[in-house]
């Protein structure tokens, strides 16, 4: 059930860190998220938000191994996947590659679930 819990994080960190690539300017962030960023303060911000999903993916992936922050892994991952999901499904109209997103962190909160899940066996059951 460890390793589960274990593997469920690392998934959801793996997610979180793809969109890490985009740090790297304008050009990757247009490929990921099929959006131009050329104005400068759209682009800054946009890196700045790569940044952030590498470092909580750190996290993720390092608590992933460490059970005394999987409780909070748990609840920065399902914060972030879910207010992601229902900004999405709010505002709607998204496109394909926004879309990839969206099923990127659908295959996340599955992996959320069943690793709380498996979490909380592990800390009332066994």
């Amino acid at each position: 059930m460890r390793l589960l819990v274990s593997a469920m994080l690392a998934v959801v960190a793996v997610i979180h860190l793809l969109p890490l690539s985009g740090v790297l300017g304008s050009e990757r962030l247009a490929a990921l998220y099929g959006l131009s960023f050329k104005e400068p303060n759209q682009e800054i911000l946009m890196r700045h938000r790569a940044v952030l999903f590498g470092l909580f993916g750190l996290f993720l992936l390092f608590a992933a191994f460490r059970p005394p922050l999987h409780t909070m892994a748990f609840i920065g991952g399902f914060g972030s996947v879910v207010s992601f999901l229902w900004l999405a499904r709010s505002v709607g109209e998204y496109n394909a590659h926004v879309a990839r997103v969206v099923k990127a962190d659908i295959v996340a909160l599955a992996c959320l679930i069943i690793g709380v899940v498996a979490h909380a066996y592990i800390q009332y059951a066994g």
